[in-house]
């Protein structure tokens, strides 16, 4: 299925009470000082929309960043967002593509049954001269049964099983962090990259601020050896921009893809980590 959405179509369910909106926009890593998302969001967003949080919907009892949060605490949060797990969720970030595919990930790997993500994002639905609004959105509080997908996300021991056994490791973080020859934006992180990766830097999936189209997508996976009916793990610096590639995959028809919930920052920590350059 492809989850992205033309305005149009998002446009026809805004007074549709089964349909939820959220803005997953996440502040651009190594820009200081820090974009402020949310005050962004407050200030014009698609009429309806509320704030998905991904930084503070993550698991706050690890220093990683980005990780997932228990079912539990992913229910009670987005219960308290007025979010039903049976509702169509769309999806949309304020600038290019980057942290909308996390938020998609996470909904679709705790059990949301329609998850999508608006293509160009609120830039396109502006252009569009459709509504907005500003100030914050409340919506009734809602239940939301969410159930970990375990064959979704991979941890650091299947990681290096996959790499010792010659998996298919895509990682989306720029050609010189993988290559090592550029260092990580992580304070005490050496950059390089796993045995057996293979790179494939989010921006190469993206154009004109929007997702490739599906046959761009074939064209770029192929161009690295990527085996579509193999099984794929995603990885990059923390998470992130790994949905994105994983979100491509699913457009392009990949028959089973996971992502590496810790990666980089993780991995380059762990006492047991191979760590290769090429640079």
């Amino acid at each position: 299925m492809n989850p992205l959405v033309p305005t149009s179509w998002l446009a026809g369910r805004l007074d549709d009470p089964r349909t939820v909106i959220l803005d997953a926009t996440l502040p651009p890593v190594g820009i200081t000082p820090p974009v402020d998302t949310y005050a962004r969001y407050l200030a014009n967003h698609i009429s309806g929309a509320i704030f998905f949080d991904i930084e503070a919907l993550s698991d706050s009892s690890t220093p990683l960043p980005h990780m997932m949060p228990t079912a539990e605490a992913f229910s009670l949060d987005m219960s308290a967002l007025g979010i039903d797990d049976r509702m169509a969720i769309c999806i949309y970030e304020q600038e290019a593509v980057f942290s909308a595919p996390r938020a998609w990930w996470m909904l679709r790997t705790f059990g949301a049954r329609e998850v999508y993500i608006l293509d160009g994002g609120l830039r396109a639905w502006i252009e569009a001269g459709l509504p907005t609004c500003a100030g914050p959105v409340h919506r009734t509080p809602a239940t939301f049964h969410a159930t970990l997908d375990r064959d979704a996300v991979r941890d650091f021991a299947q990681i290096q099983q996959l790499s010792a056994g010659h998996g298919q490791i895509l990682d989306a973080r720029s050609a010189g962090r993988f290559s090592g020859a550029a260092p990580e934006p992580r304070p005490g992180i050496s950059s390089g990259h796993m045995p057996g990766a293979i790179s494939i830097p989010f921006t190469e999936l993206v154009e004109h601020g929007r997702l490739k189209a599906v046959e761009q997508l074939h064209k770029v996976f192929e161009s690295k050896g990527v085996d579509l009916k193999q099984p794929i793990t995603t990885t990059c610096g923390s998470g992130v921009t790994a949905a994105v590639i994983a979100l491509g995959l699913e457009i392009a028809g990949a028959d089973s893809v996971s992502l590496y919930d810790g990666s980089w920052a993780e991995y380059a920590q762990h006492p047991e980590a191979v760590i290769e350059k090429t640079a």
